[in-house]
């Protein structure tokens, strides 16, 4: 079987051969594009080295029957691309997801913090000083999340914050120093 993966997922097949070739555009290098099962275990892991289209054989034939998916992680999204194998045949599931990641920018003392969650997906906050919870916030029921905060500076020493943020089960740390 052979299928084409790209932004709209074209599959087409070819019964003499065994590799299904993933083909996406607009990636950049640096994009990280991996083969999951849905435990979140990865079974592939790759950096993409060149930007524009991306396209590459393989032979998921020889997985265990069950479902996987392509994901791709960009900057500031995660795009999934869900398959089945079953009986040494590939399948896709449908369409690609796609799940947008918060996004932290560090403005002298102030921190923003903004993520697009389309289905209103909560975003949990929580900020250590030097290792010591100081902040912890749930933010639900909204499209478009935009926070600032302002982070204390003391003097002379030196404070390290780390931020954990958890959304759509996955979890994003920030690392700070004032």
């Amino acid at each position: 079987m052979m299928s084409y993966a790209t932004n709209g997922l074209d599959i087409n097949s070819n019964i003499n051969t065994k590799k299904t070739v993933f083909t996406i555009n607009n990636v950049r290098e640096g994009n990280q594009l991996a083969i999951k099962d849905l435990n979140g275990i990865i079974l592939y892991k790759e950096k993409i080295a060149k930007s524009g289209t991306y396209s590459k054989g393989f032979d998921l034939t020889s997985l265990p029957s069950g479902s996987y998916l392509f994901e791709l992680q960009k900057d500031l999204e995660i795009k999934s691309f869900p398959f089945t194998v079953k009986d040494e045949k590939v399948i896709f599931n449908g369409e690609e997801t796609i799940i947008y990641k918060p996004f932290v920018t560090l403005k002298g003392n102030h921190v923003y913090v903004s993520k697009l969650a389309l289905n209103e997906e909560p975003l949990e906050i929580k900020i250590y000083r030097n290792s010591e919870l100081i902040y912890s916030e749930e933010i639900k029921n909204t499209k478009t999340i935009e926070k600032v905060y302002k982070l204390s500076t003391s003097g002379r020493e030196t404070n390290n914050y780390t931020m954990v943020l958890k959304s759509n089960d996955r979890e994003y740390f920030e690392y700070l120093t004032l």
